[in-house]
């Protein structure tokens, strides 16, 4: 009797094999190798049965009254098609959002050097970001320079060396400095991403300002939304003459007082990006929080319990109640920041839940489909 082993597919060597479990862990999936195992478990077996028939140890009637191995093997080949949505093979990417400070301070001489701070900037984020692995998404957002057309200036999305580099050129320090505003629209931007890829992937804000905002309240109102809603945010301090106001409010804050150090500490944040940690926190986790003050701590935690993907500062629409008949005049509630088991107003999280149902939907049609043609079978070989 003959043996049969599984057909060897190319790309299957181990390093091939490395690759697309490395793939698997990022996009959550691996709808490729999930598909060629079933093929290859077909191809088998069908290889088996027919040695059997031609060996003569299977004998069948007519053609119609052998076993329906094909039709088998057919669904077999189709089930992981329909197991697998292919919104769910979308692969996971890290992206990053740089909001640039263009305010006209920024023309000011960086100490230690003959260059503005505007063009140290600018030096240090071409340096690093052009050795970023090609997987991280990365958007450039400045405010209240001229030079620019829109604030945009680098949309967020995959890299494309040449257009960076030319869009880092462009903006040239004039104006104040809304950086509340912009914590907002970046980080927004960041949630709308974080919909479109179902949570998979990381969701980071880089800011580099030399600074205070000129809208505080904006920056007291939004910031503790931003962090709850899990984007990490890093902040860089160009030549300021203190600490600035988010170094205790961010997960991370660097001085950079000459070219030097701001370029480490650009590249230090995107070091830290696509690396792989533990959920584990260890004392220095405890120091590093020990510094918020309370009142921005309980605003963090109420914002925690109950975030989504929505825009900052903006109710899901789910969550607007309507005015209930004759009982009179309603008291506003207090602004609560939104829940993560509500569903965004954009309606894209809803997806996977679709894509799932449909998933086990087809399993069970095609699983009833099966289920005839083997019971069909059976009678024909009893007959």
């Amino acid at each position: 009797m003959k043996v049969f082993s599984l057909p060897q597919w190319p790309g299957d060597d181990d390093a091939s094999k490395r690759g697309r479990a490395d793939k698997s862990r990022r996009t959550g999936v691996a709808p490729v190798s999930i598909f060629k195992e079933f093929a290859r478990q077909w191809m088998a077996a069908s290889a088996s049965i027919q040695a059997l028939r031609n060996d003569g140890i299977l004998k069948t009637r007519d053609r119609r009254d052998a076993c329906p191995t094909d039709w088998l093997g057919l669904c077999a080949l189709m089930l992981p098609l329909l197991l697998v949505p292919g919104s769910f093979a979308q692969e996971a990417v890290d992206n990053v959002v740089i909001v640039l400070d263009g305010s006209g301070s920024m023309a000011g001489r960086l100490p230690g050097s003959n260059m503005d701070k505007m063009t140290a900037a600018k030096a240090a984020l071409k340096q690093v970001l052009k050795s970023v692995p090609e997987n991280t998404h990365i958007g450039l957002l400045v405010f209240s320079a001229k030079g620019v057309e829109t604030d945009w200036i680098y949309p967020l999305g995959p890299r494309d060396d040449a257009k960076l580099m030319q869009a880092i050129d462009r903006p040239q320090p004039n104006g104040g400095t809304p950086l509340g505003a912009y914590l907002k629209k970046g980080t927004d931007r960041l949630l709308q991403e974080r919909a479109k890829q179902f949570g998979y992937g990381s969701f980071r804000l880089l800011v580099v300002t030399d600074g205070e905002a000129g809208d505080q309240d904006l920056v007291e109102r939004y910031t503790p939304e931003v962090m709850a809603r899990g984007i990490k945010v890093d902040v860089i301090g160009v030549a300021m003459n203190q600490r600035h106001t988010l170094a205790t409010r961010v997960h991370s804050y660097r001085s950079a007082n000459d070219p030097a150090s701001l370029q480490r500490a650009v590249a230090e944040v995107f070091g830290e990006i696509g690396g792989s940690g533990s959920d584990v926190a260890g004392a220095e986790a405890f120091a590093e929080l020990k510094p918020i003050p309370a009142e921005m701590a309980q605003a963090m935690i109420q914002a925690l319990s109950a975030s989504g993907n929505q825009p900052i500062g903006e109710q899901p629409r789910s969550t607007k109640a309507s005015p209930t008949p004759n009982s009179g005049p309603q008291t506003a509630p207090a602004s609560l920041p939104p829940s993560p088991s509500r569903v965004p107003s954009s309606g894209r999280m809803v997806k996977p839940v679709a894509a799932v149902f449909g998933s086990f939907l087809c399993f069970g049609v095609f699983g009833l489909i099966i289920l005839v043609l083997v019971i069909r079978a059976v009678r024909k070989s009893r007959r």
